[in-house]
C-alpha cells in the first residue's frame, strides 16, 4: 500500500510592495528632480532678478525696502507653519505636506539666496541685474530674513513663558485652595 503525502502548498507571494516596481518609481522621480534642478539652475536665477527689478526699478530705496519685506515674510511665515507642525504628532503624510508648504512660502527667499550663493552663469546674471536694477535687494532679504528669526524667537520665548507661567498660577491656585480647604475642615 502507497501512502499519499499531501504536497505542501507553494508558498504563495505575499502581497505588498513590488521592489522593482519601487526601484523603477524611485529612478524616475530621482531623475526628474535632476533634471528639473539643472534646468531650475540655468532659468530661477534669471527669472527671479528680472521679477525683482521689474518692481524695484532700479531705486535703492524701493529695493531696500522690498528686500526687508520678502526677507521678513518669506523667513516668518515658513518659520510660523514649522512651528505650527511641531505642536503635535502627525502622519508622515502631514509632514511631507507642512514641509512642502514651509518650502513653497520660503521660495522667494531661497531664489534669492540662490542668486547669492550660485556659481553658475545664470546665477551670475541674476546678481547683476540686482545690482543695476534692483540695488539693496540682496542686503535688504538678509536684514529681514534675520529680524524675521528674532521676532519669531521673541515671539516664541513669550509664548512659552506665558504657558509656563499660566501653569504655575494654576498650582498655585490649586495649592492655596486645598490649604483653605484643610484649615476650614480642622477649623470645624
Amino acid at each position: 500500500m502507497t501512502e499519499t503525502h499531501p504536497v505542501p502548498a507553494a508558498p504563495s507571494r505575499r502581497p505588498g510592495r513590488s521592489w522593482k516596481r519601487w526601484l523603477a518609481y524611485t529612478a524616475i522621480v530621482v531623475a526628474v528632480v535632476l533634471v528639473g534642478g539643472w534646468i531650475g539652475a540655468a532659468f530661477v536665477p534669471r527669472w527671479w532678478s528680472q521679477r525683482v527689478a521689474d518692481q524695484v526699478e532700479g531705486s535703492i530705496l524701493s529695493g531696500s525696502s522690498l528686500g526687508v519685506f520678502y526677507g521678513f515674510v518669506f523667513t516668518f511665515l515658513p518659520l510660523l507653519v514649522v512651528a505650527w507642525a511641531i505642536r503635535k504628532r502627525r502622519s508622515w503624510k502631514a509632514w511631507l505636506a507642512f514641509a512642502a508648504l514651509a518650502i513653497v512660502l520660503a521660495l522667494p527667499n531661497l531664489f534669492t539666496l540662490g542668486i547669492v550663493l550660485g556659481s553658475g552663469n545664470a546665477a551670475h546674471a541674476g546678481e547683476r541685474t540686482l545690482d543695476v536694477e534692483a540695488p539693496g535687494f540682496r542686503s535688504g532679504t538678509a536684514i529681514g530674513a534675520i529680524l524675521a528669526v528674532l521676532v519669531f524667537g521673541v515671539l516664541w520665548w513669550l509664548l512659552r513663558s506665558r504657558r509656563s507661567a499660566h501653569r504655575e498660577l494654576e498650582r498655585m491656585r490649586a495649592e492655596a485652595q486645598a490649604r483653605a480647604e484643610e484649615s476650614a475642615g480642622s477649623g470645624t
